[in-house]
């Protein structure tokens, strides 16, 4: 194959491939066939000339290409010849070549079916959902596309979906990063066993035709790339790689037909030969020469050499005659890497100038510079990649080299490739201005390669990977330096990145790093890492570089201007580029056998800082007010040390440096413990905020473990081996609060304010308490560290599961084994806590699953001190001893405030023994005793934290006491021996006992006790002898300090070959302006045991309280654990501390007997001046206040409950007061209003009318009624569709449009109801107010800038009393209530006289009370009110006449708001009325004043009496025919078409209000005779023809019975004979039968029929005399409602109770002969089936029966609406949404804020909220699990009804945890939904501004 390309390159063009153009277009497949058959004779050299020659012709880069550079403004000014059509040409023609003449398609699906398809490998881009699954991960980087994933078996598995960052691949089927046990169905067999071998002739075509194809792709790159002076603009890469598009995905469709076409993509791609050849440019051919040129330029001007960078790359140096990769010169290079210039080290004299900067410097003369191709491309894939990175990774360029991966050889050729170019993929990334997108498509390409261990060691073995990597990390960071100014600022050498940077503010350095962490994970690369000195010195100079950076200094006279936030770029880079590539090579020195690691990592870190303390020009002081929270280099060398002592059994000492060196060590992580303390106590306010951020992520969750651990580790190691008491003196003059140790009761502190001094030393305290306790490198095993960490979190608050994985800090390595949500977590989760399930709290915020600590977690492992280490905020220390207080006092062990608690601790390493001398040496106890005496003279700024931490040490000092008390006795004389110090010796349980008698003080002059004491020393003589004795001692930590820092320098340096400057600092001596310092000596006469007995009496306030509890009780001392001194105060601390001294030792016990025995004297009354009483009375004043505030808010917080209990039970129904509003007593008065503005209660006048708070809104949930139980379930698959054919809106709609077609428009309107969609339902919250105070509360709203969520301009407010949302205000009726006794009463009249009452009545013409002249205030408000009814919905729900605007819609409009708010109000009470009572809707109902709003206007409107339906029904018309003789007009509704319900509403609402009682009762039972017949004719649709025949037989012979008019049989039959006359029974076709099932009906079923027909009309009906008459609903069973109901309407008479089987046809009370009135109604159905038999009928089946409103029936699983909708196409824009939503009412799948979708301003989700829900919309956000809820112009976000396993959201899909349908929520959801409480319940609203 190369000799025949090698043939066809130079040389003249062959004659015969000159065809003619257009005859070569016709005919493509002939010559591709001819051109096969010619190559595939064993001699093809011919044929492999015409091959080339015709490719040469149809890929010449000239054509295209300069159409491309000068054709580009005739392409733009629309020349139609531009570089698409040709390009377009030579495409088909490589189509046609390969398939050689064949169908290409065919072709294709020919080479994939020699597909070994063991790999999956589908490469992905950003926003791609896939999976990670950790248990079959051997990397961390695996990831699974999602059909890999769901055809595995990973039931149980610990997995998650994400949403991919950068891109990525999918791993099934390879081996070395997955178990084989997750692989796929597709992936799991080793296929290449069964396929059979690739015919030659297949691919044969492809191995001539592709080189040529990629040369003309890299052309076509070299010539688009045009490298001006400056960088060449994104717009101009853009336009060529919009160019190529099609040929580059061409080659991506050729990766994508199996391995058969990559393998041979790989040959062409890595054959040097063929590259050669092609590319040398030494052809004639002028085009290419120039083509390579441009490459050369490109190459030159890549800055391979750039004149700023002090180094040649010696990575891109191919040495002369290496045919291997260019890396091959890189390894000398490597060797002088780690060896610095020798002289630079020894030079040290400090001359060395900042241009000399120790920096590792590939030193110039090894390379030769003349080498101008530094990098030298050997094939296609490595000029390819070259391209690749120049055009800054394009995303299809990417993809396609990703794509060839599952190709072994491709994988090593590719990685080897990759590696070469790095170090210029680091350049181009630092220029790059797209540095994120860049960065992502790095990282999606490189842990492709470096994820695979047997690769990375390959590379790593024959590229020098790791040299690459550090170097290339080293030369990146170098570019950022400044100047440490740490320290000693004119003279340090130091230097360290600079965070302001854009390379580290944008953590470009991010991909770098990333791939170095990646290569580190694997155990062998790692090894070679921490085998190869040359590397980890390299490696701990770049560390250096961020040792010390961020320097914060304090400021301390005015305000920093300007708060950088640079730290944020700093903590991140001392994590990604210091911590985590540390916790990679630590998970690598796991065992014994990697001693030797460790110790190269230690030796290397230990030189690496002493260059730091002398490039700092470090001594023993730390400069002052400056601090630095980064220390890489000790927390490296922390580390190292604590896996040395924990797995590797190192000994520690042989790896710990000399006493000096430990001394600097400590100095600067000290000083950061100083530094937080400082923080807390506001020393650094005018820092700003952003140091109080430092200090928060110091300790952060994801920042402690790297952080603040080790150095608490490290300070704990300096301690353990350094001089107790210089450690102690160091820790006290770091917290600067030396002075304040003093006996005296007044002191001078020259380094703090005396505001500070108090936190400062409770800081100091904690600290030591925090060290001396704090086990986690000192012994723990990782399971108790997790146990530990996770009950610190728990006790702060409740959690949950997520919150603790994020809280626990993980080791950043994700091979340490201990992986968040591994096995340990789980189990020791369920050890320590309870789950509490989510609970609701209606009206309130979802809940969460959260964990809770367990009771005996409480009990025995609650750890306060690990509770201060983990506290980001200070707060969550407070709310932790306040849930373990209210624990106690839960559990009845402690009823006061306890003290933090003291645990025991797990035992000490030996190693680390040394630490526990610090509670052993005299320094520390002299402190403890002069703190206990100050806070029992209660000296100033001690407080109750002082003296806790002050026991707790003591505690911790006997528990951790050495055993010495076997000399007790030899110790007694112990004072005699003793003139220098205050204690005998170092032992806290002796040291406890012994008496200091006098201490020498120095005080202020001004100070009490140099008053006192002068008088002292004359009138006594006992001064001198004390002095003599020595005992009085004046106690100075600075000095003890000094003295020791001197020794220990002395005992190191005997040699004495470095002088020692001890920087005497000013700071300690005190300023000029302090009053002189005198001595005087104070008697003391206290032990510490003394102080401790004193201290009890005083907390407990009473006299000798403290008895040794062993004299009652001997037991106490032989089993010491006693539970009741594990809880409890101070007392308890001090009893239990003294308890412990007496087990230590029989001395301690006999001299506590002897104190108590001594009856104290009782404390002289304290002098105290007023200044201290204040400070004193302060805390307890606090205290005070704050249980006061404690009751007021409870008080508080009652009486807001039970407000709310009465103003708003929104979502309580059952425990409730009622409310009502009109009150039914037979009072003599007017009903009397509470106005809640104004607060005058009064009647409703006409001039002063007061309105109910009312919240108008359309709503469509009557309309969404269907008639099967069954909710619909959302659709989950293409098949599954939801048609809103059986809704009620649907329904009603069809049945209003039949009759409009062929009756009478006016009649039509008032045969139906509207409002099923987009009905105005009116609620309230009872509350009312005068119109005119609203009006002008309005004004203030409107004038109030700050809105809440609501435009007050569209009448929007809330509430003044209860703030619940509404929008308008509906007055209320003027009107006693005595007269509605009267009307109530029952009166005699005959049902024919009530008729004629009726009828008069509704033929007054209507009218407003007062005559409309003089127009009231009142009838003003209801002409406005109605005006607000009418704009709340849109106007296609109210406009149904063909003509619009006739006074009929309005008509229709307004009897139809009273039937959607009473069908509402059903639907709300469940559906039917059996529970009866007065439901919540009943209380604060507004029915009564709407309908008298609503007949007011009904009443203007007369209709003519001629068409009044109330002479129907009532009436026997004489003349029939004569109306059916005008055919020409459309004739009337038949009656028995009218809806019943609608005629009640009309009757009603034309009567003059208010209404008589009697009156109502008359309508009901004309309208119930017109029901019922309606009932029987639907019955006799629905029956046979043979059931009819036989009905009209038995009823016809029973019809001359006594009661034939109340005997349905008798009416049935009646019904059927008189519409047997027309043609409604007779055109029953074929068809017709299938639709009506045969029934066989009994009279039960009948009966129950006819029942469940009436039902709906009974029970709108009871409701409505339930409102207007105040009638209580009876409650019933749901078999007897429909009796129940009737008598309660009157239409059973009394006596008829006691039949035993109830008919319905008993109620029935005709008022004219029934069989007239009845043929007379199906006279008018007889004349209409006439023309239309099948409309009549269809119009005479009513569905009566509608269920209750549901949403979608939900998935139990949430994957399954997330696989299936997330792809999902959009049906308006046919593209994938970026947001998909799906309505949950309807099931429609729209695109959330799509542009795409947009009509007229409204985005799709909005619109559709309009059409479905009347501007209520309930979606559900696919891509975030989310419910949000538009209604109106405002939307909120609900929440999530999908929950992980432990009950918590996801939203977004962070997590990527299978969640699963919460059933509760979702009815709670739904709850609003019906009840349409969204606006009440829902807090936070937004406008939406029609863009969602």
């Amino acid at each position: 194959m190369a000799a025949a390309a090698a043939a066809a390159v130079g040389g003249p063009q062959p004659p015969q491939a000159e065809v003619p153009a257009p005859g070569l277009a016709l005919d493509k497949a002939a010559t591709a066939a001819h051109l096969k058959a010619a190559l595939s004779r064993p001699d093809n050299r011919a044929g492999a000339e015409e091959l080339q020659a015709l490719l040469e012709r149809v890929l010449s880069a000239e054509r295209p290409l300069a159409a491309a550079a000068d054709g580009e403004e005739a392409a733009a000014a629309g020349g139609g010849g531009g570089p698409g059509a040709a390009e377009e040409e030579a495409l088909e023609w490589c189509k046609c070549l390969l398939a050689g003449g064949g169908g290409y398609d065919e072709f294709c699906a020919a080479v994939r079916a020699y597909d070994p398809a063991a790999l999956c490998g589908l490469v992905w881009t950003a926003n791609f959902v896939a999976y990670r699954c950790r248990t079959c991960g051997i990397s961390p980087c695996m990831s699974l596309c999602a059909e890999c994933f769901h055809q595995g078996d990973h039931t149980g598995h610990d997995f998650n979906m994400f949403r991919s960052q950068a891109g990525g691949a999918c791993d099934c089927g390879d081996s070395n990063v997955m178990r084989e046990s997750g692989f796929c169905k597709r992936h799991q067999i080793k296929s290449s066993s069964n396929i059979p071998c690739v015919p030659k002739d297949l691919l044969m075509m492809s191995e001539f035709v592709l080189p040529r194809f990629i040369f003309c792709l890299i052309q076509y790159l070299r010539e688009g790339y045009n490298e001006p002076a400056d960088v060449p603009s994104e717009k101009d890469l853009n336009k060529v790689l919009q160019l190529l598009e099609p040929q580059i995905s061409f080659l991506e469709d050729l990766t994508k037909m199996g391995g058969a076409m990559r393998s041979v993509l790989t040959q062409v791609l890595t054959n040097q030969q063929n590259y050669k050849d092609l590319t040398s440019g030494l052809g004639e051919n002028a085009c290419a020469r120039k083509s390579h040129e441009k490459y050369l330029i490109a190459l030159k001007s890549s800055g391979l050499t750039y004149p700023e960078d002090k180094l040649v790359y010696g990575i891109q140096e191919p040495s002369a005659g290496a045919s291997t990769l260019a890396v091959q010169g890189f390894a000398s290079a490597a060797g002088t890497l780690g060896q610095l210039d020798s002289s630079d080290e020894e030079d040290q004299d400090g001359s060395q100038g900042l241009g000399k900067r120790k920096r590792v410097k590939l030193s110039s003369n090894t390379k030769d510079q003349s080498i101008m191709d530094v990098l030298k491309h050997k094939s296609f894939l490595e000029e390819l990649l070259f391209w690749t990175i120049k055009y800054e990774f394009p995303q299809k360029m990417v993809t396609f080299l990703l794509n060839m991966l599952p190709d072994q050889e491709y994988k090593v050729a590719f990685t080897k490739t990759f590696v070469q170019h790095y170090a210029f993929i680091m350049k181009t990334l630092k220029k790059s201005h797209e540095s994120d997108t860049m960065s992502n498509r790095i990282v999606h390409i490189s842990v492709q390669l470096f994820s695979n261990e047997e690769l990375a060691r390959q590379v790593t073995e024959e590229c020098q990977l790791l040299d690459i990597m550090v170097t290339v990390l080293l030369y990146m960071m170098e570019s950022c330096l400044i100047k440490s100014e740490l320290q000693d600022e004119e003279n340090s050498l130091h230097v360290v990145v600079n965070c302001g940077e854009a390379l580290l503010k944008n953590n470009t350095y991010w991909p770098l790093v990333s791939d170095f962490i990646n290569i580190l994970s694997h155990q062998s690369v790692a090894k070679r890492f921490l085998e190869d000195h040359g590397l980890l010195v390299t490696w701990m100079n770049f560390v250096s570089f961020f040792q010390g950076m961020n320097l914060n200094k304090r400021e301390l006279n005015e305000h920093v201007e300007f708060e950088s936030q640079t730290y944020y770029a700093a903590f991140a880079a001392e994590l990604e580029a210091c911590a985590q590539p540390m916790w990679g090579l630590l998970s690598h020195c796991k065992v014994r056998e990697t001693q030797e690691y460790t110790r190269n990592v230690v030796r290397y870190c230990l030189e690496a800082l002493q260059d730091w303390f002398d490039a700092i020009n470090f001594v023993d002081e730390p400069a002052p007010n400056q601090v630095t929270f980064h220390l890489p280099l000790h927390r490296y060398y922390a580390m190292f040390l604590s896996k040395a002592v924990k797995c590797q059994e190192l000994d520690l000492d042989s790896v710990l440096p000399d006493q000096e060196m430990l001394m600097k060590l400590m100095i600067h992580p000290l000083q950061i413990q100083a530094s937080l303390a400082e923080i807390h106590s506001n020393m650094w306010v005018r820092n700003g905020l952003q140091i109080k951020g430092q200090a928060m992520t110091y300790v952060q969750s994801h920042f402690c473990n790297s952080m603040i651990d080790p150095d608490i580790y490290l300070l704990q190691v300096c301690a353990s081996r350094l001089d107790p008491d210089y450690f102690i003196s160091s820790v006290f003059e770091r917290f600067k609060v030396v002075d304040l140790l003093t006996m005296a009761s007044q002191h001078q502190n020259t380094v703090l304010d005396a505001e500070h001094e108090r936190s400062m030393l409770e800081g100091a305290l904690t600290f030591l308490v925090i060290l001396l306790s704090l086990r986690l490198h000192l012994g723990m095993s990782d399971d108790e560290i997790l146990r530990a960490e996770m009950v610190a979190q728990l006790c702060m608050n409740d959690r949950t599961h997520s919150s603790l994985l994020d809280l626990i800090p993980e080791n950043p390595n994700p091979k340490s084994g201990i992986i968040p949500g591994s096995y340990s977590f789980e189990s020791v989760l369920s050890a320590v806590a309870d789950f509490k399930a989510p609970v609701f709290e209606p009206g309130g915020s979802m809940q969460q699953g959260m964990y809770t600590p367990k009771a005996e977690v409480w009990d025995h492992e609650f750890d306060p001190v690990m509770v201060i280490l983990r506290t980001v905020y200070r707060r969550d220390v407070q709310s932790a001893m306040d849930r373990y207080t209210a624990f106690l006092k839960q559990s009845g062990k402690f009823p006061g405030n306890p003290w933090p608690p003291y645990k025991k601790r797990t035992p000490l390493h030996p190693s680390y023994k040394g630490l526990m001398r610090l509670l052993h040496c005299k320094t520390l106890h002299i402190v403890l005793f002069t703190l206990l005496y100050k806070i029992l003279m209660d000296h100033q700024n001690l407080s109750e934290h002082v003296l806790c931490m002050v026991l707790y040490l003591i505690e911790l000092g006997l528990e951790n006491s050495a055993e010495e008390e076997s000399d007790e006795e030899a110790s007694a004389c112990g004072p005699e021996r003793c003139h220098d110090s205050w204690f005998p010796g170092s032992n806290l349980v002796s040291n406890m006992r012994h008496f200091i008698n006098y201490v020498r003080v120095r005080v202020p002059e001004t100070a009490p006790e140099v008053k006192r004491d002068s008088l002292a020393s004359t009138s006594s003589d006992s001064l001198g002898s004390l002095q003599n004795s020595g005992t009085a001692q004046v106690f100075s930590l600075v000095a003890e300090r000094r003295k020791k820092f001197q020794e220990i320098i002395n005992r190191s340096n005997s040699e004495a070959n470095q002088v020692v400057r001890p920087k005497t600092s000013s700071k300690w001596s005190a300023p000029g302006s302090a009053p002189q310092l005198t001595t005087a000596i104070l008697e003391i006469k206290e032990s510490i045991l003394s102080l401790l007995i004193k201290l009890h009496h005083k907390l407990s306030g009473k006299q000798n309280s403290y008895y040794p509890p062993w004299l009652d009780d001997i037991e106490i001392l032989i089993q010491p654990e006693i539970p009741k001194y594990s809880h409890g105060d101070g007392i308890t601390a001090v009893e239990r501390i003294l308890l412990k001294a007496a087990l230590q030792s029989r001395m301690n016990k006999r001299i506590i007997e002897e104190i108590c025995r001594k009856v104290t004297p009782p404390v002289p009354p304290k002098k105290i001046t007023a200044a201290e009483k204040k400070t004193l009375d302060k805390e307890e004043r606090r205290q005070k206040a704050r249980e006061r505030q404690q009751k007021l808010l409870a008080e508080f917080a009652s009486r807001q409950k039970s407000f709310m209990e009465t103003a708003m039970d929104v979502d309580s129904p059952e425990s409730d007061i009622p409310m009502e509003i009109t009150t039914a007593e037979p009072q003599v008065s007017e009903a009397v209003y509470d106005c809640v503005i104004c607060g005058q209660s009064g009647p409703s006048s006409e001039d002063r009318p007061t309105g109910l708070v009312v919240l108008l809104q359309a709503s469509s949930v009557l309309g969404q009624c269907r008639d099967n139980i069954e909710p619909k379930k959302l659709p989950i698959s293409e098949e599954e569709q939801i048609y809103p054919w059986d809704t009620c809106a649907a329904v009603h709609d069809v049945r209003l449009s039949l009759l409009q077609r062929y009756f009478k428009d006016s009649s039509c309107l008032l045969a139906v109801s509207i409002g099923w969609e987009g009905g105005v339902y009116v609620q309230t919250c009872g509350h009312t107010l005068h119109i005119d105070c609203h009006k002008s509360y309005m004004e203030s709203l409107r004038n109030d800038q700050v809105l809440q969520g609501f435009s007050v301009d569209k009448g929007e407010f809330t509430c003044p009393l209860c703030r619940q949302f509404a929008n308008s205000v509906l007055p209320c009726y003027p009107g006693s209530n005595v007269e509605n006794h009267l009307w109530q009463r029952p009166s005699n009249k005959s049902i024919q006289d009530l008729i004629k009452e009726v009828e008069e009545l509704q033929g007054r013409p209507g009218a407003f009370p007062v005559s409309i002249s003089s127009e009231t205030n009142l009838s003003k408000e209801m002409e406005s009110v109605m005006k607000d009814i009418k704009n709340t919905t849109q106007k296609k729900y109210r406009d149904y006449s063909k003509t619009p605007g006739s006074p009929d819609n309005d008509f229709l409009f307004m009897y139809s708001v009273a039937r959607t708010n009473l069908e509402l109000e059903l639907i709300h009470r469940g559906g039917n009325l059996c529970s009866g009572g007065a439901s919540t809707a009943g209380k604060r109902s507004c029915l009564n004043q709407l309908f008298h709003v609503l007949a007011l206007h009904m009443r203007l409107y007369s209709i003519d009496s001629e068409y009044n339906p109330w002479r129907k029904l009532t009436q026997l018309l004489e003349e029939m025919s004569s109306q059916l003789g005008n055919e020409e007009q459309q004739p009337e509704v038949p009656i028995l078409y009218h809806d019943v319900t609608s005629l009640l509403l009309i009757q009603i609402l034309m009567m003059p209000q208010p209404l008589h009682k009697d009156h109502f009762t008359c309508i009901v039972k004309v309208l119930f005779t017109l029901l019922y017949t309606q009932g029987l004719v639907a019955l006799s649709v629905k029956c046979n023809e043979e059931d009819r025949s036989a009905w009209k037989h038995t009823g016809a012979l029973k019809k001359n019975t006594c009661d034939a008019e109340k005997s349905y049989e008798v009416l049935l039959s009646f019904v059927i004979s008189e519409l047997s006359k027309g043609k409604l029974y007779h055109e029953e076709g074929t068809q017709e039968c299938a639709t009506i099932i045969p029934v066989a009906w009994s009279p039960e079923s009948m009966e129950k029929y006819l029942q469940d027909f009436c039902l709906p009309f009974l029970r709108i009906t009871s409701l409505l005399q339930h409102h207007l008459f105040g009638e209580d609903l009876p409650s019933c069973q749901e078999e007897e409602e429909f009796s129940v109901l009737s008598s309660c309407l009157g239409l059973l008479p009394t006596f008829y109770q006691t039949e035993h089987p109830f008919i319905s046809a008993s109620c029935l009370d005709w008022p004219v002969p029934a069989f007239d009135i009845i043929s007379q109604w199906c006279f008018e159905i007889n004349s209409f089936t006439e023309r239309h038999a099948e409309q009549g009928k269809a119009l005479l089946i009513q569905e009566s029966k509608w269920k209750l409103p549901h949403l979608l029936q939900l998935p139990e699983n949430y994957n399954t609406i997330f696989q299936y909708y997330h792809r999902k196409t959009c049906s308006v824009c046919t593209k994938v949404p970026k947001d998909p939503a799906v309505c949950l009412v309807c099931g429609t799948f729209v695109c959330l804020k799509g542009l795409c979708c947009k009509q007229q301003s409204y985005c799709e989700c909005v619109l559709h909220s309009q059409n479905c829900g009347a501007g209520t919309g309930i979606f559900l956000l696919i891509n975030a699990s989310v419910i949000i809820i538009i209604r109106g112009h405002r939307f909120c976000l609900w929440g999530s009804v999908y929950l992980d396993a432990h009950g918590e959201e996801d939203r977004d899909l962070r997590r990527g945890k299978p969640l699963y349908i919460c059933k509760e929520r979702y009815k709670v959801l739904e709850q609003q939904w019906i009840s349409h409480t969204f606006d009440h319940i829902n807090k936070r609203w937004g406008p939406h501004y029609n863009g969602l």
